[in-house]
């Protein structure tokens, strides 16, 4: 085990070659982030994604690669999602170069597009906040909400 490797495990706690917001820069990390929720729903979609990514940040006053690694906000960061050892990947999909823009320019996205949505889900899940709730928004697979 060479130094990196000994610093990598003993005091991060993580493995060479295991993804980590720390391996990323803040760009990668949104751009990752709007990949891994919504690459598969198209521009709108990953538009929609990194304007509640922008909602969010400017709610919690935190930059917004922080609002995407915040504990258990976006799945793909979650210490137990099966994506997280892949996301470095997600950089070179064909979808990467529209997500890169996305997230050079979060802060000056038109979130209205959203309804200044904080949250979303996609239809598949119904998470314990979502209850009772109307969606101000559907986009493709996902329901967007302005919760507070």
């Amino acid at each position: 085990m060479n130094l990196k490797t000994i610093i990598l495990v003993g005091i991060l706690g993580i493995l060479p070659g295991k993804a980590c917001a720390a391996n990323h820069t803040p760009e990668e990390i949104v751009a990752i982030t709007i990949l891994a929720e919504a690459r598969g729903e198209g521009e709108q979609g990953m538009y929609a994604v990194a304007c509640v990514i922008a909602q969010r940040s400017i709610e919690r006053k935190l930059a917004p690669d922080k609002v995407c690694t915040q504990k258990w906000q976006f799945s793909c960061w979650n210490p137990n999602d099966p994506q997280k050892s892949k996301l470095r990947r997600l950089l070179s999909v064909s979808q990467a170069k529209y997500a890169k823009r996305l997230a050079l320019n979060i802060m000056n996205l038109d979130r209205s597009i959203v309804g200044f949505a904080n949250h979303y889900h996609t239809h598949r899940v119904k998470p314990y906040w979502s209850k009772g709730k109307t969606p101000v928004k559907v986009i493709g697979n996902h329901r967007f909400f302005k919760l507070k």
